[in-house]
């Protein structure tokens, strides 16, 4: 994966295609609390902590960016990537494939418009 941090904005801004603000009303639903996978010992998924992270970086000014804050941003590229490519057969409106892209910032009903 590139290290360029302008390509990983890049990359991110067309990867994550929901605002913060749908982001945050999205991560208050039970279906956002619902999907994904709990690390034992933890109460909330991996994705949806990715969630809240993304729109701590969504929300930050560039310049405020961290390393981590990139390396987070590479990670949640590459999972919208592998995850859309496993995009099952049908309606997908309330389909939990479709939650999880949720949780880490992609709605693929957007992808349609």
């Amino acid at each position: 994966m590139s290290t360029d941090y302008d390509e990983i904005r890049r990359d991110f801004g067309a990867a994550v295609n929901m605002t913060p603000e749908e982001m945050d009303r999205w991560l208050e639903t039970d279906e956002s609390k619902e999907v994904g996978w709990v690390r034992s010992g933890d109460i909330e998924s991996i994705g949806h902590q990715s969630g809240r992270r993304i729109v701590e970086i969504s929300r930050r000014e560039t310049s405020k960016l961290t390393a981590d804050d990139y390396d987070h941003m590479r990670k949640v590229v590459g999972y919208i990537h592998r995850h859309l490519a496993q995009r099952p057969e049908g309606d997908i409106s309330n389909t939990r494939w479709r939650y999880s892209l949720m949780n880490w910032g992609h709605d693929p009903l957007k992808d349609r418009k």
